[in-house]
């Protein structure tokens, strides 16, 4: 009896820090920490794709940037529903601006494919400072992929572009994280 009993305990304990694990993980507001796939920031070797990649990869991340945002419209403060509203509005003016480039340099009309991005889920007193997290975390994804063209890239508009991005990104990720500083302390 006493086996068994152990076993179970042991079996329970288990499962429980699984699911708390689980639990946590889905429905905190840290969980946005890793929203975002590291894996899908290299830009692969330099060769004379480079450019194009960084194209495609800087359209689909201004596209994530106006699907995030779109979810922001629920949110009650009115910070958050300023930058939703001027993401919508710059954004596809900058999209526009690099299919011309992908046109101009390789004869490339193709769309690329909506990224696939968090679900912020239902307002409520964390949305949000799940809002924060997940574009502070796409600020930095654009971050990387910055420094990655930068050292394979030698074409002047497209480092003259990953310059200003860079720039753009720490700049506004500051203010992010002041945000989330002063409204939940974290």
């Amino acid at each position: 009896m006493q086996k068994i009993s152990t076993y179970l305990s042991v079996s329970l304990i288990v499962i429980a820090f699984i699911i708390g694990i689980g639990t946590g993980y889905s429905f905190t507001p840290q969980y946005s920490l890793s929203m975002y796939d590291k894996s899908g920031m290299d830009l692969g070797r330099a060769d004379k794709w480079i450019d194009l990649r960084y194209i495609n990869a800087m359209i689909a991340h201004h596209r994530g940037a106006i699907l995030v945002a779109k979810q922001a419209e629920i949110s009650q403060r009115p910070e958050i529903q300023n930058l939703a509203k001027e993401i919508q509005t710059n954004e596809p003016l900058l999209i526009e601006e690099l299919y011309q480039q992908k046109k101009d340099w390789y004869g490339d009309t193709k769309k690329v494919a909506d990224p696939v991005v968090p679900n912020l889920g239902n307002y409520n007193d964390t949305f949000d400072l799940r809002f924060l997290n997940a574009v502070i975390a796409h600020h930095e994804n654009g971050i990387e992929m910055t420094k990655d063209i930068r050292v394979k890239s030698s074409r002047n508009e497209v480092l003259d572009n990953a310059n200003a991005v860079e720039k753009f990104l720490t700049d506004s990720g500051a203010m992010l994280k002041e945000w989330r500083k002063n409204w939940y302390n974290s």
